[in-house]
């Protein structure tokens, strides 16, 4: 299936891989990149620009197909030196990056001159077309429906792609509620060039998380994920857990007075806990409404086939007969 995304990034199907904090690991970024979509590594999960570099190394020694690095900005007091992980990307001839967070503008001039094409986050039609406006090559639009920061307007992918698609001159993928070869249809009917999927990834045999990750998005429901953080305008959606009952908690007994110090505890530093110890229950962590749809444990092959194959049923089979 070639659209403008594939084309623009040189794989063979219209699939990225989100990049997820303590996940977007070589092995996983390799495998989807293998399978004919886009690999991620996630560069604040190294941290630092020596533990980047040694990923990215790996991660050429899994796979000679293209794959790309996401790299998120953050406000923070002791910021990431993001010149260096950038340095990095650039010296190790990465030649996709996905941004997020705050505006990228600063840094594009240095990552477009090496030919590296930087694909923008967005969770509203307002943030796609500056993204435009600054000159990324393409954009991920987030509906409300993602796992991780939806923003703060509430809308889900049935609006916000053909609104996007309204708006935009660059090609962008959809992202929230992305699951299967359906989901492919539908984005593309909305105006969408592919997909991005993320926690759907996660439920896969190459996904370098503990087995307990896996088992709570399997045995989790349309209905098993809460917003978080809505009081400090930093919206979350996480997989319902104990922890997130605890900030909840907090939130309703705090209201206006509620600061980030105060639930330190469910936030600061959990990932690592979840992802790699599997204590699913120390903290909050991103998960999708998409959830609903995950019932298997797929290869990453596995599961980029099998979407390929619905979508091409859908398109060939049963929209034909429908018209």
């Amino acid at each position: 299936m070639e659209t403008k995304i594939t084309k623009l990034l040189g794989i063979k199907h219209p699939i990225i891989q989100g990049g997820m904090h303590y996940v977007g690991f070589a092995d996983l970024a390799a495998a989807v990149s293998n399978a004919g979509g886009l690999g991620i590594i996630t560069a604040l999960t190294q941290g630092t620009p020596e533990k980047l570099e040694k990923e990215i190394t790996k991660c050429k020694t899994l796979t000679k197909k293209p794959f790309g690095v996401n790299l998120t900005f953050l406000p923070s007091l002791n910021p990431p030196d993001y010149e260096g992980l950038v340095d990095v990307i650039v010296n190790q001839s990465i030649s996709v990056v996905e941004t997020a967070g705050n505006n990228p503008q600063k840094w594009l001039p240095k990552l477009q001159e090496n030919n590296i094409k930087v694909i923008h986050k967005c969770t509203s039609v307002r943030h796609a077309l500056k993204a435009q406006n600054i000159g990324c090559d393409a954009v991920s639009v987030d509906g409300f429906e993602c796992g991780g920061h939806p923003g703060e307007d509430d809308i889900p992918n049935f609006i916000l792609l053909p609104r996007a698609a309204d708006e935009l001159t660059i090609p962008f993928v959809a992202s929230g509620g992305m699951a299967d070869g359906r989901s492919l249809v539908a984005a593309l009917a909305l105006g969408a060039e592919g997909i991005n999927l993320g926690t759907r990834f996660i439920a896969t045999q190459e996904a370098p998380v503990h087995d307990r990750v896996k088992e709570a998005l399997l045995a989790a429901t349309e209905l098993d994920t809460k917003l978080v953080m809505r009081p400090l305008r930093n919206t979350e959606r996480v997989l319902s857990n104990a922890a997130a009952d605890r900030l909840l908690e907090k939130e309703a007994a705090l209201g206006a007075n509620i600061k980030f110090e105060d639930i330190m505890s469910e936030v600061a530093g959990v990932y690592p806990k979840v992802m790699q110890d599997g204590q699913v229950d120390e903290g909050v962590w991103s998960c999708g409404m998409v959830a609903g749809l995950i019932n298997d444990l797929p290869t990453v092959k596995q599961l980029i086939e099998k979407i390929m194959r619905q979508a091409d049923s859908i398109i060939v089979d049963r929209l034909r007969e429908a018209s």
